[in-house]
């Protein structure tokens, strides 16, 4: 990420952040990640946030690595999710065939498209052989700064385009959602990705 405004953000407003986010409702989206992988599979969450949905999946019974950009919400994570959160931005992945899913949920949309397709690449390496990422954008086609941070929203067809620079993966879900959040009225793209 070319842009320190984003990280700034979340280490200044990591508690409301948090607060607003930590109890939202993801069941039916992490449930459906999960039904993709091997039962105690390894997880990446990338870009974990509050940890929210790291200590899901370590509930189920899930191997979970989790990373962060931001500092503050490492901190916070780790206090939550009991386990070590790493600090890490997304173009320092360099791990091989480690995990057999991948989740950035609502994380991604802060890489500029110009850099995003190394991230996957990046995501790509990392997993295991058809490993699985799952992957959501605000839904629209805004690139630019919005309330001081970041954003990069994708339709199902700015992401075809993107995805057809990079065969290293192929769609297997998409799907648009409302935001879970009463006080949103935002639509989400939703997408299930195979390693191929």
């Amino acid at each position: 990420m070319k842009d320190n405004k984003t990280i700034d953000y979340y280490d200044q407003n990591a508690q409301s952040f948090v607060e607003n986010t930590i109890n939202v409702d993801f069941k039916d989206l992490q449930d459906d990640f999960l039904s993709w992988l091997p039962k105690a599979g390894a997880i990446l969450d990338f870009g974990c946030g509050s940890g929210r949905d790291t200590k899901y999946f370590l509930e189920k019974g899930y191997r979970v690595t989790a990373i962060d950009g931001s500092a503050v919400l490492c901190r916070m994570a780790s206090e939550f999710t009991g386990i070590a959160v790493k600090q890490m931005m997304f173009d320092e992945l360099n791990e091989q065939e480690t995990y057999d899913g991948i989740w950035a949920c609502s994380s991604l949309l802060h890489v500029p498209a110009d850099e995003l397709g190394d991230v996957l690449l990046k995501m790509a390496a990392a997993l295991k052989d058809s490993g699985i990422a799952y992957i959501s954008f605000k839904y629209g086609e805004y690139e630019g700064e919005r309330g001081g941070r970041f954003f990069l929203d994708m339709t199902e067809n700015s992401f075809r385009e993107l995805l057809a620079e990079i065969p290293a993966f192929k769609i297997e879900q998409q799907k648009i959602t409302t935001d879970t959040r009463p006080d949103r009225d935002e639509k989400w793209l939703n997408l299930v990705l195979r390693k191929v």
